[in-house]
């Protein structure tokens, strides 16, 4: 009976085990389908159904079994019964190593399961990310594009061996602030992903990485062989160029750089939007930074743990870590002493954090984040005691930096506690924010950006009359009330809504800190797509105003914003991809027409990115919108014949 017992369990778990491979087949089918799927497919889910990416990312949860057993097979794990005796070992493979294509840099670690599971995780969020606007699916529509472009290979040549030394021609540059080049003397069309080249670049690089599926491979560089016309290394004011990660374009003028970035807002709609190319306004020119240098008011340096084993780790550090961040393409912390685009008092206070490291570092346990956060004391320029107290309670919380003007003074200093409250003034208004909550961290060019908003929030008058006024004003994403508050004067009523209930919090506090009653700016902490059932202005009188996370607006949400149907819509962004996806959602409209044979969808007015971060690849875009009236037959999308 027991025989018998044996032989039903077992036939039950190979019953299991070949149920989890076809899982899994058609989990590698539907992840590789899910690659090309138009957002369009994506926000056309039936109502009340998942989208259908996911219903593959549900599959991937199936297989994490397989992987918690070690990497046994389904069977094995089941019925718990040892493998047959391992093949002999491959003398030959081990004679001659076959290169790792997808793996990390030769000899980056020193476990090679460890190296195995981290290059597997990756991979899954690779997958993961795409569709989704991510640095991976952005970069490979720029490599494709450029690889149709090429003529086709002579010849089908070997890829170098990961550690080789090339020459390469660098072509353009990518969105991601990436070279994307060719090998000199090759008539292959590999494209090969190199940082810190600018297109005309000759460069020497070492290959790291290839991705096949992908079609690229990975670089590192090493020197300039034959240095562009657009190249000026004289440009360059900090000594961790090419090493940290966190600037790309320091050796191009900023005419240069501006022009870039309004190429990455072309790219992204053409990419991204899933509409026809003459639905896309031309992009205006990008709107430069009164300040390239000393503009950011937040940065976040870190330092590691201590070395060994991070699990039950008491190990303390024997001198001080290094803090800075993260070293271009490696998952290692560059020790850094100063950072030139950050502001003067910034610069202070993170030398200032470091001496408190270089005595404190052997009380730490594991690793940290570093706060460091402009705060501003302004005072009237007419009183010598207000002016000798706000110095006084500036420097009580660390360097202090003295900025003048013709009506005021205002004391500068950094921040360094996530609880502590920041002040920022962005033209006349003021706002208080905690610390190390989110707020634009270049304040140079918010007052250029927010008088923008201002200019084109409200519609331009009908050529046919004077059609119906807008009153209202919708702040979605509101975060500390930003837009709500320098908008507010527009409108007859504002209302801002944030999920993060201390952001709504602080967004009161600023209302009332501008003079502002409730009925010309109110706030409600709840989920955005929750904003429709708690504001009830008239569609045809309302404007909405967009700046959602990376990630951007999910299709709940824009299904309710399309239902409601305000006037106008105006959508910020830092992800100019996403944004772009969600504006073609809503160019394309309801996906059911209404009654009358009429449905809500949008036409672009105008496209235009903002640089808050000179020297780096980061654009912010500005996508304004007009509703249309449509008859029951959907817009053309890009795989429309004709386009």
């Amino acid at each position: 009976m027991r025989r018998t017992h044996s032989l039903f369990a077992a036939a039950r778990a190979w019953n299991s085990a070949n149920s989890l491979s076809r899982n899994h087949s058609l989990y590698r089918t539907q992840a590789n389908s899910y690659r090309n799927f138009t957002q369009e497919a994506h926000f056309r889910a039936p109502s009340g159904k998942p989208a259908p990416y996911r219903k593959s990312l549900s599959y991937k949860k199936s297989l994490s079994y397989k992987t918690k057993q070690g990497g046994k097979s389904a069977f094995q794990a089941i019925v718990k019964v040892p493998c047959r005796d391992p093949p002999p070992p491959n003398m030959e493979d081990q004679a001659s190593p076959k290169p790792n294509l997808q793996g990390k840099r030769p000899a980056s670690h020193q476990n090679p399961q460890q190296g195995k599971k981290r290059q597997q995780k990756k991979m899954r969020k690779r997958e993961r990310d795409m569709g989704n606007g991510s640095t991976e699916e952005v970069l490979s529509f720029d490599v494709r594009q450029l690889r149709d472009s090429l003529p086709e290979d002579a010849a089908p040549e070997s890829l170098p061996v990961p550690g080789s030394e090339i020459l390469l021609n660098v072509l353009e540059l990518s969105s991601t602030g990436d070279g994307l080049a060719l090998q000199v003397d090759s008539s292959a069309k590999q494209i090969y992903v190199v940082p810190f080249a600018v297109p005309g670049d000759v460069v020497r690089a070492k290959v790291y990485r290839h991705l096949p599926e992908e079609g690229y491979s990975m670089a590192d560089l090493i020197s300039v062989s034959k240095a562009s016309p657009s190249r000026d290394d004289s440009r360059v004011r900090c000594g961790y160029f090419s090493k940290c990660s966190g600037c790309q374009f320091q050796m191009l003028d900023y005419t240069e750089q501006l022009a870039h970035k309004k190429r990455i807002v072309m790219k992204a709609f053409k990419n991204f939007s899933n509409i026809r190319p003459t639905l896309i306004p031309a992009v205006a020119d990008t709107i430069g930074s009164p300040l390239q240098y000393g503009y950011r008011t937040k940065l976040t340096p870190h330092f590691d743990g201590p070395p060994g084993p991070r699990r039950n780790n008491t190990a303390t550090f024997a001198e001080r870590p290094d803090i800075g961040f993260m070293l271009k393409g490696r998952r290692k912390t560059l020790d850094i002493e100063d950072c030139p685009i950050a502001t003067d008092v910034v610069r202070a206070g993170m030398k200032s954090e470091r001496a408190r490291m270089d005595r404190d570092f052997a009380e730490y346990r594991k690793g940290a984040t570093i706060l460091l956060r402009e705060s501003t004391r302004r005072v009237p320029k007419d009183g010598s005691a207000a002016d000798a107290d706000a110095e006084a309670e500036a420097a009580a919380s660390g360097p202090v930096v003295k900025v003048e003007t013709d009506a005021h003074v205002d004391w500068k200093s950094c921040i360094t506690d996530n609880n502590a409250t920041s002040t920022e003034y962005i033209g006349d208004y003021v706002f208080h924010n905690p610390a190390g909550s989110f707020f634009q961290n270049n304040n140079s060019i918010l007052p250029v950006f927010t008088d923008y908003i201002r200019q084109h929030i409200i519609p331009p008058a009908p050529e046919n009359g004077p059609g119906t006024p807008v009153k209202y004003l919708i702040d979605a994403y509101s975060g500390s009330g930003l837009f709500t508050i320098t908008l507010s004067s527009l409108f007859q009523g504002s209302t801002g809504i944030d999920i993060a209930e201390s952001s709504i919090d602080f967004a009161r506090t600023n209302a009332r800190a501008n003079n502002l009653p409730t009925s010309q700016a109110n706030f409600i902490a709840a989920d955005a797509g929750e904003l429709f059932k708690s504001v009830h202005y008239p569609a045809d009188e309302t404007v909405v105003i967009l700046d959602p996370p990376r990630k951007g607006c999910d299709a709940s949400f824009l299904s309710q914003l399309l239902a409601f149907g305000p006037r106008r819509i105006v959508y910020v962004s830092c992800n100019v991809h996403t944004q772009a996806r969600d504006v073609g959602v809503l160019v394309r409209g309801e996906f059911e027409i209404g009654e009358g044979g009429k449905g809500t969808r949008y036409a672009i007015e105008s496209l235009r990115g903002f640089d808050f971060f000179p020297q780096t690849g980061h654009v912010e875009g500005v996508a304004v919108l007009n509703r249309v009236d449509y008859d029951a037959s959907p817009p053309h999308t890009t795989t429309d014949s004709g386009t």
